[in-house]
């Protein structure tokens, strides 16, 4: 029995990544599918405004820019530009391969280009001789993005066509059976167990897309994000439910259907098992109305908010879409009065706050970590936030969407209350970047991914961002610092021009670092990395842009003396060597001396 529970548990979590991975490339580019929703709806020949000049663009966004869009984005996420560039020529060639939009295609060729790149690179990163990094880099990438552009447009582009229209065609069987209500049974409960980027982002939206891209609308974008089941679950809780439960529910209501934010009624339904049947019946209704009338949305609505979806209803859909909404309330709100009305349980009982936890608990395995992970890596001691020279906050989750974006607004307008001059902004941990001066507020089950993405930014972990008392904690230590950025700046450019007498014990890579990140920056990392190989030493070295630097443990900088503090304050805790000219300087032997020392000793 353990076993098979272990096995379940594994899937659900496989499944979840792979949806978290997914709606990393999707999520990013949401803006441009709304442009391209708001575009159909207005300038088609049965938009509010048909213009035939404008609504020439519908086409070569839906079959270029999107998919594009999400092949660059899939390749950066594995490699960076290299990868990005890559990914989007490998995604060009599916595209011309196929006769259908090719988001599915995107997904795949995307990240297998940022791949393909990276395993080059690992490769024969050591064996470019001096001066030709830049050609090798450069064509390498151009032949392997000829390479899988070919590879694509003979192969993966008719295949996933054929396997596109085989779920349309499916798709389309299911809406003329009128069994799409049913989905619902299991897009409801798979919300609640974060598996909702998996269904949403992963299948709907490129199915969703095909369908509007031929009828002008699609009832797919609508299977998840309508929030009638949400909202009428906690309407049931603001007048039949109990102790912090019912107190609570008409917040989480207002949050759920103007913001979007659908796991907020999570822990209501988790209290309540039974109430499973609420969001489930609910779920179903609001798909039965929506197939009655043959509503739909002309592009993804992200997040599920009612404004989202308004604003992506087609031209005369709009009652529909209000009553799918209407329908999945009602029935969800009735069901589940009658489930909270038969509870007989004292208020006590419901220990509301423990559901909560259980919630964060079950969203912690959904993204591969646990709550004791968190717990012994996370730096959650507010009063860090003190001794650092913080000049900007970031809220992470794993989408960089959602209740991250409204933790970000809430602290916000407490720091300009307070007088201070910081950036609050939200973001998805993958896209966070290690910097001077950063810190990060996660919730506690992700505070350990945020850790390992940056080392060096103060950690602040909470159980819940719509209301934490430690925010008034953060602003005190903020307020109360002695350090500002500008002492802050004083104490870096001082401490510029280190020799390779300091170099320390643990470094493990070696960054060449100029403007433009090639060039001479790139003759002395291979004359370095020459040495360090005689030297039997086991240190990755490259060369970089100073743009594109990132500060992590054990990171040794090489600059030319002009660049050292720009290098540094980006860098502010990696060792600096400040050179006079990569091609000839006599410190590049006294590094390896040092770093042979500090092995043997």
């Amino acid at each position: 029995m353990e076993q098979t529970n272990s096995g379940k548990k594994g899937a659900k979590a496989f499944v979840q990544r792979m949806g978290s991975y997914l709606s990393g490339m999707v999520m990013p580019n949401i803006g441009a599918f709304i442009a391209w929703g708001i575009i159909t709806a207005l300038f088609i020949e049965d938009g509010y405004w048909p213009n035939a000049d404008l609504a020439s663009m519908v086409g070569p966004m839906l079959s270029y820019l999107l998919p594009l869009l999400i092949g660059y984005t899939g390749g950066s996420m594995v490699y960076g530009q290299r990868g990005a560039v890559v990914g989007s020529i490998a995604t060009f060639g599916v595209i011309m391969g196929s006769e259908v939009p090719m988001f599915i295609g995107a997904m795949a060729l995307g990240p297998l280009g940022g791949y393909c790149v990276k395993w080059f690179d690992d490769i024969f990163k050591d064996k470019i001789k001096a001066g030709f990094e830049m050609l090798v880099n450069n064509f390498s990438s151009g032949i392997i993005g000829f390479l899988l552009a070919i590879v694509a447009y003979y192969g993966v582009g008719p295949f996933v066509t054929i396997l596109t229209g085989a779920l349309a065609s499916g798709v389309a069987w299911i809406v003329s059976a009128g069994l799409l209500p049913l989905a619902n049974i299991f897009i409801e409960p798979a919300k609640i167990l974060f598996l909702n980027n998996a269904i949403n982002h992963g299948i709907l939206t490129p199915l969703g897309i095909e369908q509007a891209a031929e009828t002008g609308k699609s009832i797919l974008f609508l299977l998840e994000a309508n929030p009638g089941p949400g909202l009428g679950l906690l309407l049931a809780y603001t007048f039949f439910g109990k102790g912090a439960a019912k107190s609570s529910a008409p917040g989480a209501a207002l949050i759920q259907f103007i913001g979007g934010i659908h796991e907020i009624y999570f822990p209501y339904v988790l209290m309540k098992p039974l109430l499973f049947l609420a969001v489930i019946a609910g779920g179903m209704a609001g798909t039965l109305t929506n197939t009655i009338m043959n509503s739909g949305l002309v592009a993804a609505a992200s997040p599920g908010s009612i404004i989202a979806i308004l604003a992506m209803a087609p031209k005369g859909g709009y009652l529909g879409v209000i009553l799918g909404v209407v329908a999945g309330a009602v029935v969800s709100f009735l069901v589940a009065m009658v489930i909270l009305k038969a509870d007989k349980s004292d208020p006590e009982s419901e220990k509301f706050e423990t559901k909560l936890k259980e919630t964060q608990a079950m969203k912690a395995q959904s993204k591969g970590t646990s709550k004791s992970a968190s717990a012994v890596t996370s730096t959650d001691d507010v009063a860090q936030v003190k001794q650092a020279q913080v000049s900007k906050i970031i809220f992470a989750c794993d989408a960089g969407m959602g209740s991250s974006a409204m933790g970000a607004s809430i602290l916000r307008k407490k720091v300009k209350d307070a007088g201070l001059d910081i950036s609050v902004t939200n973001s998805s941990i993958n896209n966070l970047k290690d910097e001077d001066g950063l810190l990060v507020i996660t919730q506690e089950e992700l505070t350990a991914r945020a850790k390992q993405k940056t080392p060096r930014a103060t950690q602040v972990s909470v159980e819940n961002f719509l209301n934490s008392p430690k925010y008034e904690e953060i602003i005190d230590n903020l307020k109360n610092t002695g350090s500002t950025a500008t002492e802050a700046a004083a104490e870096v450019s001082a401490n510029t021009g280190t020799t390779s007498s300091e170099v320390p014990k643990n470094i493990s890579k070696i960054i060449f670092a100029c403007d433009a990140g090639m060039g001479s920056s790139a003759m002395g990392a291979s004359i370095l990395r020459k040495k360090v190989k005689e030297a039997g030493l086991d240190i990755s070295v490259t060369n970089s842009s100073i743009n594109n630097l990132t500060d992590e443990d054990g990171l040794l900088v090489i600059t030319q003396e002009e660049l050292t503090v720009r290098a540094q304050q980006k860098t502010p805790h990696a060792t600096q060597v400040s050179v006079g000219n990569f091609l000839n300087s006599p410190k590049y032997d006294e590094i390896i001396d040092d770093l042979k020392k500090s092995i043997n000793e």
